[in-house]
């Protein structure tokens, strides 16, 4: 196996791509060091040093029409989560200035249910714009299942990438969501990169899917083509169908960050939601490996991590 990584990594750093094959393979690797290190080699030759920061903000909570087993603002469950209409004007303001502030690069609105129209579509864009002018930091919006219309609003609004998860395999993923499919993610993607967007769009691992399926991900991402992949570890959280699924092992996620990583040798691999229950060893391994951005700052419904101790670590790994 050691010749088969060798060859993989040769075809990688010489511009080329993985078939298939070659991407299913890489599970059948043995000797995992080896696997991770064509990975890290990978990382140095196409990646910058700086690490690349964003920060997400969550500008409408809860009582989402979809059924998506992992989250918590799903009207479906019984999570007991936040729930509002709209974040406040001056809250929204003083988060962007705040992350400015802090060296973020990018700052991010995004907002629960299938899709943002009409007025909150309109106070979203509003919101957006005025952040950018007032601290120069870049926008990006996460705003469900827009159609070429509403994301011209967005692009109006000065936002120049769009955020959209394929969040899983699609073998796996019609046992997680029943109320909106992949296909119609990378419908909204197109859309979006028609118009001139750069693409954010990863998932979640650790949802009961086998190694298999988190490489058929990373290959349906390729359909995607997109400049940033966030890779968020499931937090089971109570109330959801997910709240039992037992956690995957630090061994798993470095593992499936270097398969992402030979996959995409070019995209920027982010650290999202999940990471905190990482040893700072493992995440420094992840970082060696393949993973050369983050999300940072509070998550959503979930816990992040601090600007302050995300420099930290990427100094440490490695990176400006």
């Amino acid at each position: 196996m050691t010749e088969f990584i060798d060859k993989i990594k040769a075809k990688v750093l010489a511009g080329g791509s993985l078939t298939e094959d070659e991407a299913y393979a890489l599970a059948d690797v043995t000797d995992r060091r080896a696997l991770r290190d064509a990975a890290a080699e990978v990382t140095r030759a196409f990646c910058p040093v700086q690490f690349d920061s964003c920060s997400i903000v969550n500008a409408r909570s809860g009582r989402c029409s979809e059924n998506c087993k992992w989250c918590a603002q799903s009207a479906h469950w019984n999570t007991h989560c936040d729930e509002y209409a709209m974040i406040p004007h001056d809250e929204c303001m003083d988060a962007a200035r705040h992350n400015a502030s802090k060296g973020v690069h990018r700052f991010s609105l995004v907002a629960s249910g299938k899709a943002v129209r009409g007025k909150a579509l309109t106070e979203i864009c509003s919101l957006l714009r005025e952040a950018r002018e007032q601290t120069g930091i870049e926008t990006c919006a996460s705003l469900g299942l827009l159609d070429r219309e509403q994301l011209q609003q967005l692009w109006d609004a000065g936002v120049r990438r769009y955020h959209c998860n394929l969040e899983s395999a699609p073998s796996h993923f019609a046992t997680l969501c029943t109320t909106h499919t992949i296909d119609d993610k990378l419908r909204t993607i197109e859309a979006a990169r028609s118009l001139g967007f750069e693409i954010c769009s990863g998932g979640i691992i650790g949802m009961g899917e086998t190694e298999l399926q988190r490489i058929e991900f990373a290959l349906t991402l390729r359909r995607a083509h997109p400049d940033s992949i966030p890779i968020n570890i499931l937090c089971p959280i109570p109330g959801t169908p997910l709240a039992d699924t037992p956690l995957i092992s630090e061994d798993d996620i470095i593992d499936t960050i270097a398969f992402f990583r030979l996959i995409h040798p070019h995209t920027q691999l982010r650290f999202a939601g999940g990471r905190r229950r990482l040893s700072r060893e493992a995440q420094i391994e992840c970082m060696r490996v393949g993973i050369n951005g983050g999300i940072t700052g509070d998550l959503l419904t979930t816990v992040g991590s601090t600007i302050d101790a995300d420099r930290d670590l990427a100094r440490d790994a490695g990176y400006t």
